[in-house]
């Protein structure tokens, strides 16, 4: 199991939005943090730690992802933490827990492999790095003595551990002076900790400099992937016509095993083309009785999600639907921001244009509506 704590204000990183919520490269942090522990095969479940008024937020930012529970954090990270793994605990507990920061979003999933083989003989086990640097006091702002950096260490997260013994070690606490981490926690309990590699790629975010670096980062290690969908649909009296998630009133609607939204199920295919995933009928068989008349805003959540686990970002959706009836203007940004919802990305990145055929063929007779889409989508290269 994870915790992913992303309770605090992040005052340092500037703004008046929490760090955790704030974008790189479009996507929240708290998100890309999330789809980060969600590739790694070792972890079975996140849970994710909000402050106070923050659950609405974070349940926006991570739609269509499998997170575990959102549970209510504290006054202060220890706390947040604390409330985090009670939760665990009343629910029955866990073998092993990873205690991860939302502010360290690039999480190679060699670290959490590295962990997991580190805690079959310790009761926890983090993640540091080497200190390249030349350490001296302060003295008054002139150069004090140096410092004997061959033994220090920088401590990243997530660090992990065996779930009895941390939960122990946080309901035990007494100390007058604040953890800055769990494992000093567990230490002072009198277990050891052991010292795996950690990785540069995994900093936090702290300061406003560091946003930039973010998006540096995250610039340098994704690659652009374009899908293409096209989708055909009879038109017939009788049915509800539903384009683009929204219903339209008209005298015909569109045919099919499910609710027949030809948009929808173009931009579908166009997402999972770029996934090179299969497509629509791979993992919603017309075959299968469960999807009779289902309404194919499922399709694409189903279809997001999958992007969202392979650590995607869906850029851009462009829609094309090819009909003479309905007119399909009046209903345009509609579409949009229902597609948008839909896919939990900003409208801005959703376009919806329609066009005839002049006549010709199964469209200019009003006999179908077809819908070509293509999705732009970046993913991880970084790992």
């Amino acid at each position: 199991m994870a915790l992913l704590v992303a309770a605090g204000q992040g005052s340092r990183a500037g703004g008046n939005v929490p760090k955790q919520f704030r974008t790189v490269a479009g996507k929240a942090v708290l998100a890309h943090a999330f789809d980060a522990l969600a590739m790694c095969d070792e972890i079975d479940a996140i849970f994710v730690v909000v402050g106070p008024e923050q659950e609405e937020e974070a349940r926006r930012l991570l739609i269509h992802r499998p997170v575990a529970a959102f549970i209510a954090g504290g006054a202060d990270r220890r706390g947040s933490v604390r409330a985090g793994l009670e939760h665990i605990a009343q629910i029955g507990g866990a073998g092993e827990v990873l205690i991860h920061d939302a502010a360290r979003p690039f999480l190679p999933p060699g670290i959490v492999a590295r962990l997991v083989e580190a805690l079959k003989g310790a009761a926890g086990a983090v993640p540091v790095l080497p200190i390249a640097d030349t350490l001296v006091t302060d003295d008054g702002g002139v150069a004090g003595a140096t410092v004997d950096r061959s033994c220090l260490r920088r401590v990243q997260t997530p660090q992990g551990f065996r779930f009895e013994a941390i939960w122990s070690a946080h309901q035990l606490w007494d100390s007058p002076h604040e953890a800055t981490d769990d494992a000093q926690m567990l230490q002072v309990r009198g277990h050891d900790v052991k010292l795996v590699r950690g990785d540069e790629r995994l900093f936090k975010l702290t300061y406003p400099d560091d946003f930039q670096k973010a998006e540096t980062l995250f610039a340098s290690g994704r690659r652009m992937c374009v899908g293409m969908g096209y989708d055909v649909h009879r038109l017939m009296a009788g049915e509800e016509l539903w384009l683009g998630g929204v219903a339209i009133p008209h005298a015909f609607g569109l045919a099919g095993h499910s609710d027949a939204d030809v948009a929808l199920h173009a931009i579908v295919d166009a997402i999972l083309g770029a996934l090179a995933d299969g497509d629509i009928g791979s993992h919603f068989p017309p075959s299968d009785p469960r999807w009779k008349g289902a309404s194919s805003d499922r399709f694409l959540a189903h279809a997001c999600e999958r992007a969202a686990a392979r650590g995607g970002v869906i850029e851009h959706v462009d829609l094309t639907l090819i009909c003479e009836a309905p007119k399909i203007g009046p209903y345009r940004e509609a579409m949009r921001y229902r597609i948008a919802e839909i896919a939990g990305i900003a409208v801005e990145r959703v376009s919806v244009k329609a066009t005839t055929t002049e006549r010709l063929g199964f469209a200019g007779r009003r006999e179908g509506i077809a819908a070509q889409a293509v999705a732009t989508l970046s993913l991880p290269a970084l790992f």
